[in-house]
């Protein structure tokens, strides 16, 4: 009788030595006791120690894709190893010389008298300034939210749970986008909310899909992010809002709609600007400014208002007074106006090192965005990808973490092109483009 963890143990070790490389698919389970000589059961074992052991991914009706093994050495193609790790999962921008504008605004509030008040809780309104604040930072050529409509948070991530929070009880169902946002799946998990994918096109969501599934069994919210939509930085025509707007007014649907990566997209207006009964409106400082100091916005339609407060306060999504007021007095001064004008123009500059760097392979992006999806060419999988860009120290984030519901694996990846200053950004580019290179060639 064959032990299956010997078996196991001798396709890791052709694992360790590069003999089968990442994105490589083993032979079907079948096939493989045939030419072994073993019980398929033996081999369906050996197989699932490779699982466990986090050296193989399963693919539904694909097959089994070694995962990772020792550091891939740069093969043909490759330009040069990454060397150190280059992070293209984590996506938060910053301005040349960030640190030193904000430190000079926050002196005033280091003054003893000042920092005792804000240090104070906040509530979820803030205080008049912050309101007149944000209203005025959000403010687009079509929309300007009323300052009494405003609610505060900790961060963008505190004001999306609020609103889904205050909008769908538990067991409730809200329609997102076949690809969104994967702190969105951790939320609805969380708060017990059943997603349901709705099917888009290269204009963004589609307003039938929305009817379609309501019609199936009822839904409470729609989660959308119709500027520069994260990860395929898909914005939608001015036709296709109308659309939208038409669709969730005939349906009576509340719509969650996530502006944060919408700074970017100058004279872009919101969904709420259409229809703004019906629509929360999402943002934060997080992307604009930095994460270690931010505030979430939430502009809510006032019969709305109270139910949404109650959210924030019972889930402790408060922001803090510190931040709301070190946030207040960057936009009122107009640090927040300089950053912003600095990350368009550094974005703008990532994507032509993206263009040229993957030239020639199927990726999706705006020129405003720091992001961008990468459809992989084949034989690559989003998992074996990941694991093979990780060996040459390259963090990136796989298809699956953006797609809802079990059966869709995009073999893609997102790119995310804000953090990595420059010139590693560029390396890890080209790296990765090589990588993907040696393995279509073969």
């Amino acid at each position: 009788m064959h032990d299956y963890r010997r078996i196991a143990d001798r396709i890791a070790a052709d694992i360790a030595a590069g003999r089968l490389r990442p994105g490589e698919r083993l032979p079907p389970q079948r096939k493989f006791a045939r030419r072994h000589g073993i019980a398929a059961s033996t081999a369906e074992r050996a197989y699932g120690e490779l699982v466990r052991r986090g050296l193989v991914v399963g693919e539904v009706g694909r097959g089994t894709f070694v995962r990772a093994g020792v550091p891939v050495r740069p093969g043909k193609g490759l330009i040069e190893d990454a060397g150190a790790p280059v992070n293209l999962e984590l996506n938060y921008p910053s301005a040349p010389g960030q640190s030193e504008l904000l430190a000079g605004t926050l002196v005033p509030l280091l003054r003893p008298d000042l920092l005792t008040e804000a240090l104070r809780p906040a509530a979820a309104g803030g205080t008049p300034a912050a309101r007149e604040a944000t209203a005025a930072l959000l403010a687009t050529p079509g929309w300007r939210p009323a300052p009494d409509q405003i609610l505060f948070t900790g961060n963008a991530r505190q004001a999306v749970a609020a609103a889904l929070a205050s909008l769908v009880r538990p067991g409730g169902r809200v329609g997102v986008e076949e690809l969104t946002y994967p702190v969105v799946k951790d939320i609805a998990a969380r708060l017990g909310i059943t997603l349901v994918p709705l099917a888009g096109d290269e204009d963004g969501l589609l307003p039938d899909a929305i009817a379609a599934a309501h019609r199936a069994a009822p839904l409470s919210a729609l989660y959308v992010q119709p500027t520069l939509h994260n990860p395929t930085s898909v914005t939608m025509s001015a036709e296709r809002r109308r659309q939208l707007a038409r669709a969730v007014t005939d349906l009576d649907l509340p719509v969650v709609e996530d502006r944060i990566w919408s700074f970017l997209a100058e004279a872009d207006d919101p969904l709420a600007a259409l229809v703004p009964a019906l629509t929360l409106v999402v943002d934060g400082l997080s992307k604009r400014v930095a994460p270690g100091l931010t505030v979430g916005f939430l502009v809510v339609p006032p019969q709305r208002a109270e139910a949404v407060a109650d959210a924030v306060r019972s889930g402790g999504w408060s922001a803090g007074r510190f931040a709301l007021e070190a946030g207040t007095g960057w936009i009122a001064g107009g640090t927040v106006a300089r950053l912003v004008a600095a990350k368009r123009a550094d974005a703008a500059h990532r994507q032509r090192l993206l263009a040229d760097c993957l030239d020639g392979f199927a990726v999706r992006s705006d020129p405003r965005a720091y992001y961008a999806w990468w459809q992989l060419p084949a034989p690559w999988r989003a998992e074996t990808f990941t694991a093979a860009a990780a060996a040459l120290g390259i963090a990136l984030t796989p298809g699956p973490s953006f797609a809802v519901g079990p059966h869709r694996t995009p073999d893609a990846v997102r790119l995310g092109l804000a953090s990595a200053p420059v010139p590693d950004l560029q390396r890890a580019l080209r790296t990765l483009a090589g990588l993907a290179a040696s393995r279509s060639e073969r």
